[in-house]
């Protein structure tokens, strides 16, 4: 995907024209064994369709579709793929010592304009015998992708690259995201604070508190992802890239009235 050698394009120029983090360079992509890959192609598919599924419901049907799998093995994939089911959990969790953690600001918010609320989410894309990870940046009344990028890591650079790429052209009032480390860092909550942009963080397993971004998901992953089986990273830049062209500009949204999000947003 990446030619160190080449002479005329620097590494940082092909980043930028292929959409990858700079920073997933330098990662070796992590090996995993072809069985847990198919299981995690299912485990997104039903996902998708189940959100409120969690570990042990996934592992129950996974073993009624002939794949046998313990619950531990699914709770280890699911955090591989970022994957969290929608249903109220106790607060067992406890806050990283270096990472700060904001409130939620959009309970019964009325949005009503564009550039008032942000949000952004990672999910998993599946490539050949590999798979990568997507982030995008969501404008929430237009559902417009104001910036997205795909990385073979979890390491936060790819995150706060879509960042910046978003608020170069302009900036929400709020900023919306889960609590995952990528979304806590430094690198990404700086550029925010510095922008003047309040910070909103969903509730711990309430995915359905950044709505609007599993509603993208669930397109990208039926109207492009499930039905072009991308072989190479190149493969899936390409095609997510003249994708996303289409749902910004071309793709009616019935909750829009019809209308895309390039002509709600602009």
């Amino acid at each position: 995907m990446i030619d160190r050698n080449h002479r005329n394009i620097s590494i940082n120029r092909q980043c930028e024209l292929l959409n990858v983090s700079k920073g997933s360079l330098y990662y070796e992509p992590v090996g995993i064994d072809p069985y847990s890959l198919a299981l995690m192609d299912l485990i997104d598919r039903q996902f998708t369709e189940t959100p409120f599924y969690g570990s042990r419901r996934l592992a129950a049907w996974l073993n009624r579709q002939g794949y046998p799998v313990n619950r531990k093995r699914v709770q280890r994939l699911m955090r591989l793929m970022c994957l969290e089911a929608i249903y109220p959990k106790p607060n067992l969790s406890k806050k990283r010592k270096d990472s700060d953690i904001y409130p939620y600001l959009l309970k019964g918010v009325k949005i009503d304009q564009p550039d008032f609320v942000w949000s952004s989410d990672i999910t998993y894309i599946r490539i050949g015998r590999g798979f990568v990870y997507l982030t995008a940046i969501i404008d929430w009344f237009s559902r417009y992708v104001l910036s997205w990028r795909l990385s073979n890591t979890l390491e936060p650079a790819f995150c706060v690259e879509a960042l910046n790429e978003a608020l170069a052209s302009s900036k929400p009032e709020i900023f919306n995201t889960d609590q995952g480390s990528q979304y806590t860092s430094k690198d990404f909550i700086t550029p925010l604070k510095d922008e003047g942009i309040k910070i909103s963080m969903d509730s711990k397993g309430r995915a359905l508190d950044n709505i609007f971004v599993e509603r993208l998901w669930r397109t990208v992953k039926y109207e492009e992802v499930y039905i072009k089986a991308y072989q190479t990273a190149r493969d899936a830049f390409q095609s997510l890239k003249k994708y996303f062209l289409f749902y910004n500009n071309q793709r009616l949204h019935q909750s829009l009235g019809y209308r895309t999000p390039a002509e709600v947003h602009f």
